[in-house]
């Protein structure tokens, strides 16, 4: 009787240990802000691109500009480039313009910009976004 509850008991921690290594991962990726290294890389591609392109060096410090993801799928990621205000960089502090929108491809790092006018996606050309 005694090894018949052992072997129950054996059994229980095992499907619990099963169940939380199964659901441990779902759970940490499961926050509002989690980043996919993936996402990460995209974000640091277009931080270096737009830098060593000057793209805002007469419109706005980067200092002053914060990136959110606003959307994710298989292929890419797409950022939105928004305002900070604050004291050092000014503004209403309860406003965050967007300043301009990315996606960038995960695989073939491949950058586009959103151009508003024309309300299309266009292949990313600081020219045409200074």
């Amino acid at each position: 009787m005694f090894v018949r509850f052992m072997n129950s008991i054996s059994r229980f921690i095992a499907a619990a240990f099963a169940i939380v290594l199964i659901g441990l991962p779902v759970i940490a990726g499961a926050g509002p802000r989690s980043h996919r290294p993936d996402e990460d890389a995209a974000l640091a591609l277009l931080v270096r691109t737009v830098k060593h392109d000057g793209v805002y060096v007469k419109r706005i410090s980067l200092d002053c500009v914060s990136y959110d993801t606003e959307e994710t799928t298989g292929g890419y990621f797409e950022f939105a480039l928004r305002e900070i205000h604050n004291a050092k960089c000014g503004g209403d502090p309860l406003t965050s313009h967007v300043v301009d929108r990315y996606r960038v491809y995960g695989r073939s790092g491949k950058i586009e910009w959103w151009e508003p006018i024309g309300g299309t996606w266009q292949r990313y050309d600081p020219a045409k976004i200074r």
